[in-house]
């Protein structure tokens, strides 16, 4: 969704002028956009109504292009219904996790756990889904992967476990608990999930919605709140789907907002919800703050990132960088996160790093130190020792030379770091409240 919305305003905003004509196709790509993505008719209706009232009926600030005033609108609107502001659970005692069968809520327990542990608090889980067999084990592994306590019931009653794990547990800073989930919410369910609710008393309730929920997000979030009160939303699965226009109809029904994003499998795959950054993102202006978390946690030094940024880097920097992606996660989602640089970077060329970062890497290995600094051509014959030591073929050299020098020859596109922080893209950065 975010790629089609991201493609839709790049297509209308970027022409010389924006007019009436220009902000009616826009609506109406967005509605289009919208439906196809799952989000619910009337939430489209109100959310393109507002845009375009929004966007003709304005007064556009002094200094600011109709062109930058329609996409303020957009994201405005986006952010009003996600949420305007990031959250903390820090404080937050007490944390019911609530959700349906597949919605990925044992791992986002662990992943919330994880979250809350490296701010440095002491967490402990409960596991009370007794429903589904294998959720037990799992919880329990990823306790055991995380080195943080899980309470279960040996008898398997939740309430058992509900109970014991909060009298246990009571000197901890958060309790994370696990419920059960259904195919559907039926009376069972329900039944369950309200006792759980009134003998909990949670400070939080989350509602684990998974990107692809569909058309039936906005019902079933209306039906869990009804029961217990949700406060904040996670979307999980968002690497995994095309769609994900049901989380929005889920805040949307219960009036809660996105609190976190889940990005992936691994455990360290949930971020926080920040409207500036996500939203951003989501309309293609790309999350340099992101980034640059995301470089310090792979411990990718800052010195090899400047070179790349600038466009002047050896092979070995270009090694060190295959290195360093490795550690910060999917190629696609890096490049989410830099402006411009998704739309500049062929499809097929990220598919080709995804699978090739082995391999040209122990192609790298087997040059030289003046080869791999970029001071000697690498010519047929050297190519061929090179093929020979790293065990690949010649052709495939050939194919990391090539991809080398359009990664050169794309940053050189965006000015570096300087084209970066200069022009219009700067400008809207600063009104956006972005740091570049």
């Amino acid at each position: 969704m975010g790629q089609s919305i991201s493609d839709l305003m790049r297509k209308i905003l970027t022409k010389s002028t924006v007019d009436r004509d220009s902000v009616e196709a826009l609506v109406k790509g967005l509605q289009r956009i919208l439906l196809q993505s799952d989000v619910d008719i009337k939430l489209v209706y109100n959310l393109s109504q507002n845009i375009r009232d929004r966007s003709l009926k304005e007064k556009v600030p002094e200094g600011v292009t109709l062109r930058e005033h329609v996409t303020k609108v957009i994201y405005d609107e986006i952010v009003k219904l996600l949420g305007e502001k990031q959250e903390t659970l820090v404080g937050k005692k007490r944390i019911m996790l609530v959700g349906l069968f597949g919605s990925g809520k044992t791992t986002t327990t662990a992943k919330l756990a994880k979250h809350l542990q490296k701010q440095g608090l002491k967490i402990g889980m409960i596991a009370c889904d007794y429903h589904r067999p294998a959720a037990l084990e799992q919880l329990k592994q990823l306790g055991d992967q995380l080195k943080i306590p899980v309470y279960y019931s040996d008898t398997k009653s939740p309430y058992e476990a509900l109970n014991s794990g909060l009298a246990k547990f009571q000197k901890m800073d958060s309790i994370i608990i696990d419920t059960a989930g259904r195919n559907a919410l039926d009376k069972e369910l329900a039944d369950e999930l309200k006792k759980m609710y009134d003998l909990a008393k949670p400070d939080e309730v989350l509602l684990v919605i998974p990107a692809d929920i569909g058309r039936i997000a906005g019902k079933q979030a209306q039906e869990f709140h009804r029961l217990v009160n949700i406060t904040g939303v996670i979307i999980t699965k968002t690497d995994g789907t095309a769609k994900g226009g049901g989380a929005l109809s889920a805040c949307s029904e219960t009036m809660a907002k996105v609190k976190f994003i889940g990005t992936g499998e691994k455990l360290g795959d949930l971020e926080a919800y920040d409207p500036v950054r996500f939203v951003s993102r989501l309309l293609g202006m790309g999350d340099l703050e992101g980034l640059l978390e995301k470089v310090k946690e792979a411990e990718f030094n800052e010195e090899d990132a400047e070179k790349i940024m600038s466009g002047k880097f050896s092979l070995q920097d270009f090694y060190n960088q295959i290195s360093g992606m490795e550690k910060m996660g999917p190629l696609d989602q890096v490049l989410d996160m830099i402006p411009g640089m998704k739309h500049l970077v062929p499809e097929n060329l990220i598919e080709v790093q995804k699978g090739k970062m082995v391999k040209y890497k122990c192609i790298i290995d087997s040059m030289t130190k003046k080869e791999r600094g970029g001071d000697e051509e690498i010519h047929s014959s050297r190519i061929k020792r090179i093929a020979k030591g790293s065990g690949t073929n010649e052709s495939d050299v050939r194919e990391l030379l090539k991809q080398y020098k359009q990664s050169k020859k794309m940053i050189k596109k965006l000015g570096g770091v300087k084209g970066m922080k200069r022009g219009n893209l700067a400008k809207m950065a600063k009104k956006f409240g972005l740091k570049i």
